[in-house]
């Protein structure tokens, strides 16, 4: 049954999201081929990588990692910065044209949390962010992220 549930819950999001990527296909406002919008998206989630690091995520060569980065730099979703620390690195930022193309799909994540957060009272609300912290720290050790900022209050 929590496979079934967990399932149903995890597909829905991923719908919900490939039904944004296509509506913005539809209307011509995305320029990202589908490998990119995943490319992106794992850039994202790595937070600042170089190329080598994104390339060894991807299990892809750095050559075929840098052709995808700067055909990513050409229609302006991001961007090399120097490393401060090491000036013979730089790391991919995504711009603020990727990050409003970001939020249109991940909008839906702040629906269902907000929906969540009324419909069930605190104490379960801190319980089902308590285990969902634990699936991704301890059941989930395959992916490493970095940390997300700190939440505003």
């Amino acid at each position: 049954m929590l496979k079934e549930t967990f399932g149903g819950v995890y597909t829905k999001f991923k719908l919900h999201f490939y039904q944004t990527v296509f509506s913005r296909f539809q209307s011509q406002e995305s320029s990202l081929t589908t490998v990119e919008g995943f490319c992106m998206e794992i850039i994202m989630a790595l937070g600042r990588p170089t190329i080598n690091e994104f390339a060894r995520f991807v299990h892809i060569s750095p050559p075929n990692a840098a052709y995808k980065v700067n055909n990513l730099i050409q229609k302006g979703y991001i961007r090399k910065e120097r490393s401060p620390e090491d000036k013979r690195e730089y790391h991919l930022a995504v711009t603020q044209k990727y990050i409003d193309y970001y939020n249109i799909s991940y909008r839906y994540l702040d629906t269902v949390m907000d929906r969540i957060q009324a419909r069930f009272p605190p104490e379960d609300v801190k319980r089902l962010d308590e285990m969902l912290q634990v699936i991704s720290t301890e059941l989930m050790p395959e992916i490493q992220l970095p940390e997300p900022p700190a939440e505003k209050k």
